[in-house]
């Protein structure tokens, strides 16, 4: 349900192929500006991407509703131009990884 006031924390776990690290990096240092606008658009808010050197990506983002948020993307080009694109540089992902991430369970936050 969406709630502007209390935005939805999320945050996911992927796992970046070892072999790709660098690369990963560096396409993050320049994400298309048409894909960053889209984001924003569609409620993808205060978003981070965290990796370590095993390959373990840690994301976060706020959005007033997630479903939401992941069917704009869905129906925005630069989505599945970006999402294809990235997609290789995932291990064990099945499908896009807007769609295959690992939502953790929030027990704890302070204000």
């Amino acid at each position: 349900m969406s709630d502007p006031a209390h935005p939805q924390r999320v945050c996911f776990l992927l796992q970046v192929r070892p072999e790709r690290l660098a690369e990963y990096r560096e396409r993050h240092r320049a994400v298309w500006p048409e894909m960053l606008a889209a984001l924003s658009e569609t409620g993808w808010h205060n978003y981070s991407l965290f990796l370590k050197d095993d390959g373990l990506l840690v994301g976060y983002f706020e959005t007033p509703d997630l479903e939401a948020a992941r069917e704009g993307m869905a129906r925005r080009d630069v989505n599945a131009r970006w999402q294809a694109d990235m997609a290789p540089f995932f291990a064990e992902l099945e499908g896009n990884p807007d769609e295959g991430f690992l939502p953790l369970e929030e027990v704890f936050h302070l204000d």
